[in-house]
């Protein structure tokens, strides 16, 4: 593992896609940043984060084992490598938000925004930005947000969760030989917050949706079992959950 340790920085997904335009890095580069002024997330929101109290970073992740048409089997992963990574420092009632936010107890505590590079019409490598909130206690205008902290009421060594998540994501990734897509999909499903449940959900004109989320498709679209008993896909840009 190289880790480039910065004191603040615009966005660390920015920095490694630069370089990955020069030169690929080597697997499982990281660069962390006490604070990134723009750190973002999905959709073009802004991550906000006390600097010093969190882990805002970035890895680099050379894809030797991906097409293209696979790349949200790299989404599930890294979501199930940090939530297996948080179970070991006993945080609670953990949930994996579709398609890869991190709850605990329903609050957000991580986001995850992964950027593929794409060569010579070929998945090269992908940057995988996550924002982890350790030791901030408070969130001013987030009533959603929380932190390791705040649910264990413990003080985390920074240095040692950055290690521990990346050698979940190490680990993920080794194994994923000897895992097919359906077993990585049904155990990102087993953990995905509502599952199965009743859940609504506000589309991009502003209408409300009650369906059943029954799971994702192999590009990460959403399952959801309507009112009507049709099943409808939608892409995450389309549906913002309520909760």
């Amino acid at each position: 593992m190289f880790i480039i340790k910065l004191d603040a920085i615009d966005s660390t997904n920015s920095y490694l896609r630069a370089s990955a335009n020069v030169s690929l890095p080597k697997d499982f580069t990281v660069v962390w940043s006490d604070l990134q002024t723009e750190g973002r997330g999905q959709m073009g929101t802004q991550w906000q984060s006390q600097g010093g109290k969190n882990l805002t970073f970035s890895v680099f992740k050379r894809n030797t084992n991906f097409n293209i048409e696979e790349r949200f089997v790299i989404s599930m992963l890294v979501s199930l490598a940090i939530y297996n990574c948080l179970r070991t420092f006993q945080i609670p009632k953990l949930k994996i938000k579709w398609p890869n936010d991190i709850l605990a107890e329903e609050h957000k505590i991580c986001g995850i925004l992964i950027e593929n590079i794409i060569k010579n019409n070929a998945l090269a490598g992908s940057v995988i930005g996550i924002g982890l909130n350790v030791n901030q206690r408070f969130f001013d205008d987030l009533p959603r947000a929380s932190s390791m902290y705040s649910l264990t009421g413990k003080l985390f060594d920074r240095d040692e969760v950055l290690t521990a998540l990346i050698g979940s994501l190490k680990q993920q990734f080794e194994a994923v030989d000897n895992k097919t897509f359906k077993g990585i999909k049904k155990e990102y499903e087993s953990h995905l917050f509502r599952f199965k449940k009743p859940s609504t959900f506000r589309a991009l004109n502003g209408e409300t949706i009650t369906g059943i989320i029954k799971g994702v498709t192999q590009d990460g679209q959403l399952r959801l079992l309507l009112e009507d008993d049709k099943i409808e896909i939608f892409d995450f840009k389309e549906l913002t959950l309520l909760y």
